[in-house]
C-alpha cells in the first residue's frame, strides 16, 4: 500500500541522470515536489508517461513546484533514455539498494522488481498531500497530478487514493 495522504514523506537521497545526488530535503521549504515512480525505463507505456511529463514540464518544474522520476533502472539507462528522448528533468535511479525507496513509499513490487505507477505530491513541509498507484499495465491521468499541483498552490489539501 502506498503511503497515505497527511503522512511525512520518507526522505531519500538518489543519483540522477547525470549521476548528481538529489535528496528530496533540499526541496523543503522551496518547493513541493510530484514524485513519480515509473516501473522501467524504454518501455512504451513509461515512455508516453513521461513525455507527457515533458510536454507538459511547465506544470510541474517551476518556482513552486519540482518534478522528479524515479525507476530501478540505472543512472547510465536514464542517461541514454534522457538523452534519447530530450527528457529536461531528473530521471532518478532507485537501483541500489535495489527499489530501497520504492519501497519506502510503498508502490514496489517485489515480486517484479520494481515500482508501480505511483504518484506523490510533497508539499514543501515534506507532507504528503496526493498520492496514487496504479499496476505497471495501468495508465495514469496526468489531469489529477494538474490538478493537485493547482489545489496545493491555491492553498487547497489536494488529495486521492
Amino acid at each position: 500500500m502506498p503511503i497515505e495522504v497527511g503522512q511525512p514523506a520518507p526522505d531519500f537521497t538518489l543519483k540522477d541522470q547525470n549521476n548528481q545526488d538529489v535528496r528530496l530535503a533540499d526541496f523543503r521549504d522551496r518547493k513541493a515536489v510530484l514524485l513519480v515512480f515509473y516501473p522501467l525505463a524504454f518501455s512504451r507505456r513509461c515512455h508516453g508517461e513521461l513525455t507527457e511529463v515533458q510536454k507538459n514540464l511547465g506544470e510541474y518544474a517551476n518556482d513552486t513546484v519540482q518534478v522528479l522520476t524515479i525507476s530501478v533502472d540505472s543512472i547510465y539507462s536514464h542517461k541514454v533514455w534522457a538523452e534519447q528522448e530530450g527528457f529536461d528533468f531528473p530521471l532518478l535511479a532507485d537501483f541500489w539498494p535495489h527499489g530501497a525507496v520504492a519501497e519506502a513509499y510503498g508502490v514496489l513490487d517485489p515480486d517484479r522488481g520494481f515500482a508501480n505507477r505511483g504518484t506523490f505530491l510533497v508539499d514543501t513541509t515534506g507532507t504528503i498531500r496526493f498520492a496514487e498507484m496504479n499496476t505497471p499495465g495501468e495508465a495514469r491521468d496526468q489531469a489529477t497530478w494538474r490538478a493537485a499541483v493547482a489545489a496545493l498552490g491555491a492553498g487547497g489539501t489536494a488529495q486521492a487514493g
